[in-house]
Parts: C-alpha cells; structure tokens; sequence
C-alpha cells in the first residue's frame, strides 16, 4: 500500500508548513487517475498524524476527475482510465487532469 507513505510525506509537508501551529484542516487534491486510494489515504491519516502538530486535524480530500486533450483535433474529453479513445478516433491523448496529488488548503 503505497498510501501509507504518500500520506506520511503529506503530513510531513503540513507539519513543516504550519510554522509549529496546530493544524485544523487539510484539504488534499487527488486526481482519479492518479492511482492513489483516497479512502486508503483517509484510513492512513489519523495513524501518521499521530504525535505531530497534525493530530486531530479534519482531512478533507477534493477528487479530480480525468481529462484529456486530443493531440489530433482538439477535443477535450473526460478519462477514467490513463488511456482513451476521441470521438475522432484518435488515441494519442495527452492528459490534462486528473494526475494530482497536492495539499491544496492547511488550516491552522
């Protein structure tokens, strides 16, 4: 579970960046296409939070949905998946969202 290490470097980042302050909130941006777990992150949360600055904070996580950009004809076109298929019939897509993963908000 590579969840647990992801949400052990977040709550690094939110404990270096609270400037020693107890943090309230953190909202996390994660892209469905980033094949990371939120419901994994959300259980990992409370157990690498323990004993910093972090413990205790509400964690909110925003779900990005997948978008890609037809190299071809310019379509823009939602993605569940890393690969896809135009309504032009192309598959040479380039990915525009969904790939996230950032602290987006920290509240102290």
């Amino acid at each position: 579970m590579h969840e647990l290490g992801i949400t052990r470097s977040v709550v690094a980042i939110c404990a270096e960046n609270s400037g020693g302050a107890a943090v309230k909130r953190v909202t996390l941006e994660i892209g469905n296409l980033s094949a990371i777990m939120p419901d994994a992150v959300r259980f990992c949360f409370e157990i690498c939070a323990a004993g910093t600055v972090v413990e205790g904070a509400e964690l909110e996580i925003l779900e990005t949905k997948g978008r890609g950009l037809c190299r071809d004809c310019g379509e823009e076109i939602a993605l569940s998946a890393l690969f896809g298929r135009c309504v032009c019939g192309s598959s040479d897509l380039k990915i525009i969202a969904g790939e996230e993963l950032k602290v987006k908000e920290l509240e102290v």
